[in-house]
């Protein structure tokens, strides 16, 4: 059985939370959080937050096992980029896109239902 947790609109870029993503890909939900816990990057706390609430799901929900619950699939979607403008030389503007992302977990405990 699995189950999920998605965080949205998240303040940094897609590709700097999949880099986290890798780390922890297949792993149990202690040893993920564990590993999170110790990484300097930001992401590595929203994503442990999301992990955190997928677990918390499994659980309340579906009355599954916290300790046999596995990170089944995680990723990372592009959300709305925040458009900004910053002055150039000469009298011109640069468009700097701020980028969000939603992070998807589902968690598994590798029974059948």
């Amino acid at each position: 059985m699995q189950a999920k947790a998605v965080t949205r609109y998240v303040r940094i870029a897609p590709l700097k939370v999949r880099m986290i993503m890798d780390v922890i890909r297949g792993k149990k939900v202690e040893r993920a959080l564990s590993e999170l816990q110790y990484m300097p990057q930001k992401a590595a706390r929203e994503v442990a937050r999301t992990i955190q609430s997928a677990a918390a799901n499994a659980e309340n929900n579906f009355d599954m096992d916290r300790q046999a619950l596995v990170v089944h699939t995680i990723y990372a979607d592009e959300g709305p980029a925040f458009k900004r403008f910053m002055p150039r030389a000469r009298g011109r503007a640069d468009r700097i896109r701020k980028r969000t992302t939603h992070i998807t977990v589902v968690v598994d405990d590798g029974a059948k239902s």
